[in-house]
């Protein structure tokens, strides 16, 4: 198991007053299975008149917040504690076609939570260029994780990161023809193909390490937050998968919140009156701590 202390600062400044903001924030680190997080501690500058802590509707917890005195500078900042596990080495035979057709029959729980992630989303539409591409690797009886690993690797070899070749409001149909962008684009693209196939697969927020072990090379995006992929497998459960890295999340993948696409679980967003023109600076630290 590793330990993390993580610093996420979120600053944003103004050419004109802010009257008044109203925010949510997904930044607050989210339990689970292979992670134990101390409760993350939110300052926010200026103090807000409200704030609240309540789950979203997929159980990540979320800071709301109001400011209504005037301001020209709003600083966010997250302050996390977490301990996290790697994760089992997925072994599992079950075919790709066995989870397909049993996701809209079988009404258990699990299977029943796993169908909402199976449906087009604003980021994340199913398309017949997506699963085409998709079934070179979903080939017939093959192997869930098998198929969905050689596909992440497609993904991670045919496409270029390039932070200066999208936006946040890039349509996943342009990164597919241009075969460019960076690990939230790559994430949506992985979505596509898998909801295109039927699939199940949900949109995972979250920090690297930014301490690689001895030898290792440093991965991409750990200066800022990550975003990954987690495939419904059926009874063998879910499954994450980096396809900037080209790799099976471990313990260097510190988990903060998932939903259908970025859209359900970005950072910070809100409204403001006023304001003008904005910039916006994020800073991401993540250190390792002694056990």
């Amino acid at each position: 198991m590793t330990r993390y202390a993580i610093t996420h600062v979120t600053a944003y400044s103004y050419s004109e007053p802010v009257s008044l903001c109203q925010n949510v924030a997904h930044l607050s680190i989210r339990q689970c299975d292979r992670q134990r997080a101390e409760p993350s501690v939110l300052t926010v500058s200026p103090e807000p008149a409200v704030i609240e802590v309540r789950p979203d509707f997929f159980g990540n917890p979320t800071h709301h917040f109001t400011i209504q005195e005037p301001h020209r500078e709003l600083t966010v900042t997250a302050a996390h504690r977490v301990t996290v596990l790697p994760p089992p080495v997925p072994d599992d035979q079950t075919s790709w076609e066995a989870v397909h057709d049993r996701l809209p029959r079988d009404l258990t729980p699990a299977w029943l939570d796993a169908q909402q992630f199976s449906f087009d989303s604003r980021y994340a539409a199913a398309d017949p260029k997506y699963a085409v591409f998709a079934a070179w690797s979903f080939t017939p009886d093959r192997p869930i994780v098998e198929a969905a690993a050689e596909l992440v690797h497609r993904i991670h070899t045919g496409f270029q990161y390039d932070p200066r070749a999208t936006t946040i409001a890039t349509p996943v149909a342009e990164v597919f023809e241009n075969r460019r962008g960076v690990c939230q684009d790559f994430a949506h693209l992985l979505l596509a193909c898998l909801r295109s196939l039927g699939l199940a697969a949900r949109y995972v927020s979250g920090y690297l390490s930014t301490d690689p072990p001895p030898g290792k090379p440093r991965l991409i995006g750990a200066d800022a937050t990550h975003a990954w992929v987690s495939l419904f497998c059926g009874d063998a459960g879910w499954v994450d998968f980096d396809p900037t890295n080209d790799t099976i999340p471990s313990d260097r993948h510190i988990l903060l919140a998932w939903g259908r696409d970025y859209d359900d679980v970005s950072p910070l967003k809100g409204v403001i009156l006023g304001g003008g023109q904005h910039t916006v600076r994020v800073s991401v630290d993540v250190r390792s701590e002694p056990g």
